[in-house]
């Protein structure tokens, strides 16, 4: 038998299931998630990944560190679900909307490549996306939710269109659609990441006309 008694009979049970948060917590909640991983995008882009701490994110936001471990185990599960927010937020704002298709492949590539330049160079997008890259190099959990989340939506993307270039006839049949988006995206980010040369529209559209057959004569702008 067990030595604990039941509850007599109407005794209070004990706690019962938790009652629905009410919409002011549930308000207060999403502000203080927002508040989190905006003070994590402007952190990173002020001190860099290195330095950045969930003190520093929690004391920005203005939240104790316990609220930010709650919903987060780490720094960079915090920094991807900014990266993520901010990529959404660039959607709905109109940055992004998925490729224009116009009929004419070259323009329609050359079009989003300028964007992504364009993206490249501003620090709220670039700050994180470095950060991210280096982390995800050593932890390979993180990498593969980097690629899951912000990467494969995008590149699936340019294969899209692609595809529906290879359909109207516009590329070859045969046509190998995530070789040539990596083609396309690969130099583009290696140069942007290693800081090797200027990244440029006209080194974007070069990629494009080189990528399509457009001869070498355009990697002269770059």
């Amino acid at each position: 038998m067990s030595s604990s008694p039941l509850p007599a009979a109407g005794s209070d049970p004990g706690p019962g299931p938790a009652a629905p948060r009410s919409p002011d917590a549930t308000r207060r909640s999403d502000r203080s998630r927002r508040a989190i991983l905006d003070a994590a995008l402007e952190l990173v882009g002020e001190v860099g990944y290195n330095k950045l701490t969930i003190e520093a994110i929690a004391a920005r936001a203005g939240v104790g560190k316990q609220t930010i471990y709650r919903w987060w185990p780490s720094k960079a599960a915090v920094l991807l679900d900014a990266s993520v927010a901010l990529a959404g937020d660039a959607s709905s704002g109109g940055a992004w909307t998925g490729f224009p298709d116009t009929g004419d492949l070259g323009a329609d590539l050359k079009y989003v490549l300028r964007a992504t330049v364009d993206e490249f160079a501003d620090e709220r997008y670039a700050a994180p996306a470095r950060a991210l890259m280096a982390a995800g190099a050593t932890d390979p959990e993180l990498g593969a939710r980097f690629t899951e989340q912000l990467l494969e939506p995008q590149l699936a993307l340019y294969e899209e269109r692609l595809r529906s270039a290879r359909e109207a006839g516009q590329l070859p049949p045969d046509t190998d659609l995530r070789l040539t988006v990596e083609m396309l995206l690969g130099p583009l980010t290696y140069r942007w990441l290693l800081r090797t040369a200027p990244l440029t529209h006209a080194y974007a559209d070069a990629l494009v006309d080189a990528v399509l057959g457009g001869g070498r004569a355009g990697w002269d702008k770059s």
